[in-house]
């Protein structure tokens, strides 16, 4: 049986999750059918504005012509095959990427958080194999995300957040400092620490930029100290910003970074990237995956990043994101609009972000709500002016209707 074959209703899709599935997300009260470009469409056609962007990953529009024409045409020859043969689409990907970020080598994996596990462990490996067994410390950004596999969520500063409660106690060697306070580094930085490891912009933190001072200042300290700098890019990364990678706007370059979400299009895809001299941390069997690298995923990737370039999708970002975060400065109870491009989170002076996000939905826009007054936007970086114009008009009716 295909699946377009399967005749189920609305509510049978609902019950059939609630009793097989482990239920984690609030869900949204629809069943999502088709998506295309900006749209997500629910069980009877009805198209929802899509802000949320599939939490950033669907940068170059949902279902891109592009992407789905790559994948349409690997999947006929090479679905899978593990990482001894060479294949096709792991090579051009490759290129294209680490000729495009300015970087020497990439080690594929399939999501987010596997990318940051691999970060980790290549810097502690590095530490250990150059300066001895006990350098392995590093330190992390209060109110980060980085995932929420072991190591990720080791490296994540939110002790007291529900990612976290339950789970402990979190793996060793990692100290939590202050973002955008270079003095709370220094002081967390011990003769044992191999790593600084941040995001350009703390997304899950609430929509947080860094400041251009205080990333040259980590630069800095890591350069003085022998330390190595780590930049995760899952969300910021492919353009969300402006540039290829958020760490562009600092002006500085990373000893490693991470990325997943809008490198696939949609298909579950990420990788770090690394100095030559870092990555020979990595030697066989020290590091692997099985289906990291996929072919159909690689096809996909290397699609999606093709169109963003060729499209300026990143000159998209900065223009449409700075006239939508005028438009949002002008909501009522908005009193601070913070991002960069196509990240954005509209600060509320009271604490009802979830019910404007539910307000949008009921409105069919699609956002998402970080704590109790931040709502964070994330669309494809294709959306338009029109675009900003209609969501930051069902943004105002929602908060207006509280």
């Amino acid at each position: 049986m295909l699946l377009k074959d399967v005749n189920l209703t609305p509510e049978e899709v609902k019950e059939l999750a609630k009793k097989y599935m482990v239920e984690t997300y609030e869900r949204f009260p629809f069943v999502a059918c088709k998506a295309k470009g900006m749209y997500l469409y629910d069980e009877n056609g009805v198209p929802y504005l899509d802000f949320y962007g599939g939490i950033a990953v669907n940068s170059a529009g949902s279902c891109n012509d592009k992407v789905v024409a790559a994948v349409q045409d690997q999947v006929a020859d090479i679905m899978h095959t593990f990482n001894y043969p060479y294949t096709i689409p792991q090579a051009i990907l490759a290129k294209l990427i680490c000729e495009t970020v300015g970087m020497d080598k990439i080690f594929y994996q399939n999501s987010g958080t596997e990318s940051n596990e691999a970060m980790i462990k290549m810097a502690r490996k590095y530490g250990v194999d150059n300066y001895g067994p006990n350098r392995y410390h590093i330190v992390t950004a209060k109110a980060g995300f980085h995932g929420r596999s072991y190591g990720a969520l080791s490296a994540t500063g939110q002790p007291d957040n529900a990612c976290q409660l339950g789970f402990k106690p979190m793996l060793p060697g990692f100290t939590y400092a202050d973002y955008n306070d270079l003095d709370s580094f220094k002081a967390a930085v011990t003769d044992d620490t191999i790593a600084i490891m941040l995001e350009p912009i703390q997304g899950e933190g609430g929509v947080i930029p860094g400041t251009k001072e205080f990333f040259q200042g980590i630069e800095k300290l890591c350069r003085e100290k022998g330390m190595l700098l780590l930049i995760d890019e899952i969300q910021t990364g492919w353009y969300r910003t402006g540039p290829a990678m958020a760490f562009m706007n600092f002006g500085i370059k990373p000893d490693i970074f991470s990325m997943a979400k809008a490198m696939g299009g949609g298909m579950p895809i990420g990788a770090i990237c690394a100095t030559e001299k870092v990555t020979k941390a990595f030697n066989p069997g020290s590091h692997g995956t099985t289906y990291g690298g996929n072919p159909v995923c690689c096809a996909a990737a290397y699609a999606q990043i093709s169109y963003m370039i060729e499209n300026k999708l990143g000159e998209n970002a900065t223009e449409v994101g700075n006239y939508f975060m005028d438009k949002l400065r002008a909501l009522p109870h908005v009193t601070e609009v913070r991002g960069a491009g196509l990240l954005v989170g509209a600060v509320l002076d009271i604490p009802k972000a979830l019910d404007v996000k539910h307000g949008c939905i009921d409105r069919k826009l699609l956002v998402t709500s970080i704590g109790a007054n931040v709502v964070r936007m994330v669309p494809p970086l294709i959306a338009t002016k029109e675009d900003c114009d209609k969501a930051a008009a069902i943004i105002k009716e929602s908060i207006e209707a509280l």
